[in-house]
């Protein structure tokens, strides 16, 4: 959606309208009288943004309508970007947004705050085979997908493992296709979480396997990985094998466990394992968000390990 669209969708709310919706949500409903039908208050609403609100040629087209409290909920598509929106039960009022009051006067904690860049860096530390690691790279995939191109955004691992040789195999082929094959990462990661067969993942992915294996020795030898693995005498706490790719970074950032995220170089909390609360955490991080912060991802959680169930987030992790 172009500038002129994101200016006057964000018009709608005047501190007007943001009145009118605590008159909602302190249940002054007897303000609105003669009340129209869910598909009467959407036909109005979306021909109001057509008529008075979009450019010449852009038109907004229903997804659905419910009720929400004293007021109707409305998710409308404008270019193929989705649009969440109110409107009252008497159809005068359209308002884009709502505070839950109700979530705040029960403690609801506000989002968390951390400094701002114009690209913000953000990076995901994971054992590759910790289910809530997988938990959060399912969280991560359509964030990276929106916002790849207005960020600094990667998957990195923890420096030691819990999960056997064959995290290592995984963490290190991760790494690789990441450092020399990345625009196929997301490809790759996307079947991979959904099963964990990585042979299979690799040629769905069309990875040079050629140049994976060359990489995957170079890192090797540079981190001695496979050697460490052998000689438990240089474990963690004589118990877990180290993967020191990243060890720098764990160090710097005093990373605990999987999974951890680090958005413009300071660890930071989700309240839920979503897509959507992702999104926002990073659109947080910008300077100026771009517009495509504005679309609306899924506020559902995934489920941890493989698959690609919905969840719960319980904010669980491997070593921490």
């Amino acid at each position: 959606m172009d500038k002129n669209i994101k200016d006057r969708l964000i018009f709608l709310l005047p501190i007007g309208l943001v009145l009118i919706a605590g008159l909602f949500y302190f249940g002054q409903n007897s303000f609105f009288k003669n009340n129209l039908s869910a598909d009467e208050a959407a036909e109005k609403a979306i021909n109001y943004l057509n008529n008075n609100i979009l450019p010449a040629g852009t038109t907004a087209s229903l997804i659905d309508i419910s009720e929400e409290g004293e007021v109707y909920k409305i998710r409308v598509e404008v270019k193929g970007t989705e649009y969440q929106s109110y409107v009252s039960k008497d159809g005068k009022y359209l308002f884009p947004d709502a505070f839950d009051l109700d979530a705040e006067n029960e403690g609801k904690g506000q989002p968390q705050e951390f400094s701002k860049r114009e690209i913000p860096d953000v990076k995901l530390f994971v054992m590759s085979y910790c289910p809530f690691g997988l938990q959060t790279q399912k969280m991560y995939l359509p964030v990276y997908d929106l916002l790849a191109d207005k960020t600094d955004m990667g998957v990195y691992f923890v420096n030691y493992i819990m999960h056997e040789k064959i995290e290592i195999d995984e963490n290190l082929t991760q790494y690789c296709i990441q450092k020399e094959q990345i625009g196929k990462y997301d490809e790759y990661l996307s079947c991979f979480v959904k099963d964990g067969d990585s042979e299979n993942c690799l040629l769905s992915a069309e990875i040079d396997q050629t140049q994976l294996n060359s990489c995957i020795k170079n890192t090797d030898e540079q981190f001695s990985i496979y050697s460490q693995y052998q000689d438990k005498n240089t474990w963690l706490n004589g118990t877990f094998p180290k993967f020191d790719v990243h060890d720098g970074l764990n160090k710097a950032y005093e990373i605990a466990g999987s999974p951890t995220i680090v958005i413009n170089d300071e660890i930071i909390n989700i309240e839920s394992r979503s897509p959507e609360a992702f999104k926002q955490a990073v659109c947080r991080a910008f300077v100026s968000a771009p517009e495509e912060c504005l679309q609306v991802l899924s506020d559902t959680a995934f489920s941890s390990g493989f698959g690609l169930e919905s969840g719960s987030s319980n904010n669980q992790g491997c070593g921490q």
